[in-house]
């Protein structure tokens, strides 16, 4: 027996912890082309142990966990193996289409400040978004452009913009869970305490320019990638739209989400969007 059981198994557990956690990112990764898909999976598996470590791990040292996590990760790609799947599912990916450190190493200092930062001015506010998400989106990146450098250098800065724009609408959706479960406000000179409507429209007016610098180099993505892309991108956005719709008090009482039946509405949009865009 090979290793190729090992690899297909650990590629599925990082698939199971999408489905487990995200139906929406699922659903859009679900729908990339099958020679890209298990890559982005794997990414995914990795970006979410790490999120989890900071998040949700209370009552362990995380900052243990996620120092082990991070050298077990550079350990697995140095030896091309790891007896924990979910690395060697990421190390997979990460050889074969040359997600480097350079990428890598600002995700997890983003996931340390999670540890002691509780509030940000622009500077940090700015490289905690490039590390938490607009690196992950290159990460995916790399994966779409499949070693086409050129293709990957002109599509870098819309990346960024998709990573910044979803993870500005994450911070938006859980500020009270934020504060209250993690003790964390992301958004500069934001009091949690005295969020208010405006403060809200600020907000969403620079992640609307994100969406829109975004959705122009969702167009030039290779066409295997394209309606996963997309499908994400038209659920965040109709989730903001329904954030601007909420007051701000009403953001603060409970959590805005997009429904499943709704979400089904939306692939279909999607899909005809994306023939009409030249598939």
């Amino acid at each position: 027996m090979s290793i190729k059981l090992f690899d297909e198994t650990s590629i599925a557990m990082s698939r199971r912890l999408a489905l487990n956690y995200s139906t929406s990112f699922s659903l859009g990764i679900r729908l990339l082309s099958k020679e890209c898909r298990w890559a982005i999976f794997s990414i995914y598996g990795l970006v979410r142990v790490a999120d989890e470590i900071v998040d949700t791990f209370h009552g362990y040292n995380k900052e243990q966990l996620l120092m082990d996590f991070k050298s077990q990760t550079y350990r697995a790609m140095e030896e091309g193996i790891s007896t924990n799947p979910v690395l060697h599912a990421f190390q997979l990916a990460a050889n074969q289409y040359g997600v480097g450190q350079e990428l890598i190493e600002p995700f997890f200092n983003s996931m340390e400040e999670d540890l002691d930062t509780s509030s940000h001015n622009a500077q940090s506010y700015s490289e905690y978004i490039y590390g938490s998400a607009e690196v992950v989106g290159l990460m995916c990146l790399k994966v779409f452009c499949n070693g086409n450098k050129e293709q990957y250098n002109h599509l870098v800065p819309f990346a960024r913009s998709v990573g910044a724009a979803f993870q500005k609408v994450n911070f938006l959706r859980d500020i009270r869970s934020d504060v209250e479960e993690r003790g964390r406000v992301y958004f500069p000179g934001v009091d949690f305490n005295q969020f208010s409507d405006s403060d809200k429209y600020g907000i969403i007016q620079d992640v609307k320019n994100d969406f829109a610098h975004a959705y122009q180099g969702i167009v030039q993505l290779p066409v295997g990638c394209r309606l996963g892309v997309y499908t994400a991108y038209i659920y965040y956005l109709k989730l903001l739209e329904k954030i601007e719709r909420t007051t701000a008090v009403d953001i603060l009482e409970s959590r805005v989400r997009i429904p499943n039946t709704q979400k089904i509405a939306l692939l279909a949009q999607s899909f005809v969007k994306e023939k009409l865009m030249g598939a």
